[in-house]
Parts: structure tokens; C-alpha cells; sequence
């Protein structure tokens, strides 16, 4: 932690900001719901940020990033999905999404690192390696708060099957992560490169 720059916290308080956007895309666009179980589920960006904190921050600083915006939530501030904000947040049956930004971004964070040159295929593979992590812990973690304290009995199969919307979006989203990324990285300083952070 002592050899975090300024510009370290800088860029990680904008990804805070960039997950709290991307939460509450729905909020501006309503139409950007979907109707699962008789509830509302919002479309949101937060798969794709958490991927992009991961590729550009690294497993270290990215994952901090991901705890921070987690922590503010918890504290009040409302960034979670909705303008929500509380612990309630975390044991609601998205709460598993919530805890999984903090694995994508370390894990996406990590295999960028070992990554001696650069490339779509490798900055891509990392990112699907992220929505593998979202979607594990997050359908999960939904299928255990749907059966357990909120008695809803889904098999783990339906859980799965209920998701296959947002699977489509955040895999392509994931995809473009990792072309967004390369493209990024040629107009960055080469210290914020995720082969650097390595060193």
C-alpha cells in the first residue's frame, strides 16, 4: 500500500465513480430493465468496468478499487444499483455480482500482468476468465439467497437460465473490454500499463 502514488488513488477513485455510473445506467434509462421472477432487474456497465479496472489498474490497485466502491456503499453513499446504498445491498440476491467485482478485477488484474506482450486474444481471455468469476459467484450466491431466506425454490439450473440476457451483454461487453483496452494502451504512459505494474 506505501507505494501507491497519488495518481494511483486518482485513477482508482475513478473507477469508484465509473461502477457507481455503471450501476445506475437504468436509473436514466428505465428501458434498460428486465423482468425476471416478477422483479426488475437493471441492465448495468459494471461487469465491463470491473474488467477494465482489472486490465488498466492491475490485480492489486484494481481489486482495491473494487473493495472501495463496495465500502462506500456499505457506508450509505448510495452507488449501488437503484441509488441503493447499505449492507441490505449485499445479501439481496445480487448482492454475489457485488462481491464478485472485487475477484474479476484481481483475476483479470493478474493475468494482464503475466502477460509479456500485449494482445486481444490475451487482454480477451482475461476478460472472459472476469465474467467466468461474476457469473459463478453471482448466480451462486442467487440461487442460495433464493432458496434460503427468501424461500423462493428455483433450481440452480432456472438461476442460470435467468440470466442468459445479462450473460449475452457482459460477454460482449467482456470482448470489447479487452479491444478497448489494447487501444487504450497506446495512449497511456507505459507505467500504467498492466506489464509494468508486474515489475
Amino acid at each position: 500500500m506505501k507505494d501507491l502514488r497519488a495518481t494511483d488513488l486518482t485513477f482508482g477513485a475513478v473507477f469508484v465513480c465509473l461502477m457507481t455510473v455503471g450501476a445506475n445506467i437504468a436509473v436514466w434509462f428505465p428501458m434498460l430493465a428486465i423482468p425476471i421472477g416478477g422483479a426488475s432487474v437493471p441492465i448495468s456497465l459494471q461487469t465491463f468496468f470491473a474488467i477494465l479496472a482489472g486490465l488498466m489498474l492491475g490485480k492489486k490497485l484494481g481489486s482495491i478499487s473494487m473493495i472501495t466502491y463496495i465500502l462506500v456503499g456499505i457506508a450509505g453513499v448510495p452507488v449501488f444499483a437503484n441509488m441503493s446504498a447499505g449492507p441490505m445491498a449485499l445479501i439481496s440476491p445480487t448482492g454475489g455480482f457485488i462481491f464478485s467485482f472485487i475477484f474479476i478485477a484481481f483475476f483479470v488484474g493478474m493475468i494482464a500482468e503475466l502477460t509479456k506482450k500485449p494482445s486481444i486474444p490475451v487482454y480477451t481471455f482475461a476478460s472472459l476468465i472476469g465474467l467466468v468469476f461474476n457469473y459463478g459467484i453471482g448466480v451462486t450466491y442467487m440461487y442460495a439467497a433464493m432458496n434460503t431466506w427468501l424461500e423462493l425454490h428455483v433450481t440452480y439450473q432456472a438461476a442460470w437460465i435467468s440470466m442468459i440476457p445479462f450473460l449475452i451483454k457482459d460477454t460482449a461487453l467482456a470482448v470489447l473490454a479487452g479491444v478497448f483496452m489494447l487501444n487504450l494502451a497506446k495512449r497511456i504512459p507505459a507505467r500504467w500499463t498492466p506489464a509494468a505494474k508486474a515489475s
